[in-house]
């Protein structure tokens, strides 16, 4: 029976997968993956990472000595991996689409939240305080929705906008116009959006690609969802759109810094971050610890897939959701022209 090693295991993690697995060995550690930790995957034929360890070529150099021989990355992101590092030693598997509805429902929650302060009129009545001066939102009918990103979670939240009637316009480095969607540039979408929802991966060409003058594009008074990478969106330059009303309300569920801090409990001694505790201290601002994706449905999928990896990879077939390392921006499989026999090497 193959051995993976299992990091950053949560109780939800290690629910799904014990009922789903059925040929592995899965040894679950609490520690997230890097140089140091890696040891703890000795005799073990592949880690199971999520997004926030560090797969760094340290990392993958010290797993590569081990005998690690796949990693199996049980979410769709995979900007913590180095893939030159891994390239021709160990292959990285992900799970591309785990569940859309997951992802865009949550982000629409935090739109609805920001929108008419639902945690600030929760916290009044818990304290039978029933006055809703203050609480004052717009209706989300008949206002633009600017989606940055259209794959399929970008795709859901457009259908969920519309549910509300609310107009559609989106931008993507790579428009597909057969989906009979509204593209426009980056500066027009900033212009004319009340709402702007982030569902782009993160990249070289991404990583704060809103920070100051972005910000300065936008209408006043505009809500800022972001379900996606905290880096996609410098955090200094949104509490300053924050303090001059630039921004009316903000719903994150990512942090560009949150690998120190997302998934742990900090109540009893704090967070040493100033931008993290300003933006939380923001009456504005409503922030989850990168939840978007848990929902059963989702967990059961991601757990399936990651499963599924797994199998393809330790018996010698094609790698459905390998990632190419030939491709600098780590585009996925079917986009490789390098890939042969279904695998990256």
């Amino acid at each position: 029976m193959k051995k993976v090693a299992f990091f950053d295991a949560k109780p939800y993690d290690r629910e799904w997968f014990d009922k789903l697995n059925q040929k592995y060995e899965l040894h679950y550690f609490e520690s997230k993956l890097d140089e140091e930790t890696a040891e703890l995957a000795r005799g073990c034929q592949a880690v199971c990472a999520f997004v926030n360890d560090n797969l760094d070529k340290r990392t993958i150099d010290k797993l590569y000595e081990l005998g690690v021989r796949v990693i199996a990355m049980r979410c769709a992101g995979y900007s913590n991996v180095d893939f030159r590092a891994a390239y021709k030693k160990i292959h990285v598997v992900r799970v591309p689409a785990y569940s859309p509805h997951a992802v865009a429902e949550h982000a629409m929650g935090l739109l609805l939240m920001v929108n008419r302060k639902l945690h600030k009129a929760y916290n009044r009545t818990r304290d039978f305080n029933f006055n809703i001066s203050g609480l004052t939102g717009v209706d989300l009918y008949g206002k633009t929705a600017g989606i940055i990103g259209t794959g399929k979670i970008g795709r859901t939240f457009m259908e969920l906008c519309r549910g509300f009637g609310m107009k559609i316009v989106a931008y993507d480095a790579f428009p597909n116009e057969k989906l009979g969607i509204e593209y426009v540039d980056l500066d027009e979408l900033l212009r004319r959006s009340d709402v702007i929802s982030l569902h782009c991966p993160l990249t070289d060409q991404t990583r704060h690609m809103l920070d100051e003058a972005p910000f300065a594009k936008m209408k006043r008074g505009i809500f800022l969802i972001n379900t996606s990478r905290g880096e996609l969106v410098d955090s200094v330059a949104l509490l300053k759109a924050l303090d001059e009303g630039k921004i009316r309300g903000a719903g994150l569920d990512v942090y560009e810094e949150e690998a120190d801090y997302f998934f742990s409990d900090w109540s009893m001694s704090g967070v040493q971050d100033d931008v993290l505790s300003l933006l939380l201290n923001k009456p504005n601002v409503v922030i989850t610890s990168h939840q978007a994706f848990l929902t059963e449905e989702a967990l059961s999928s991601i757990a399936r897939i990651t499963l599924d990896n797994l199998d393809e990879f330790f018996s010698d077939g094609p790698l459905t959701n390998e990632v190419c390392y030939q491709c600098e921006s780590g585009k996925i499989r079917e986009n490789c022209r390098e890939m042969r026999g279904g695998r990256c090497f």
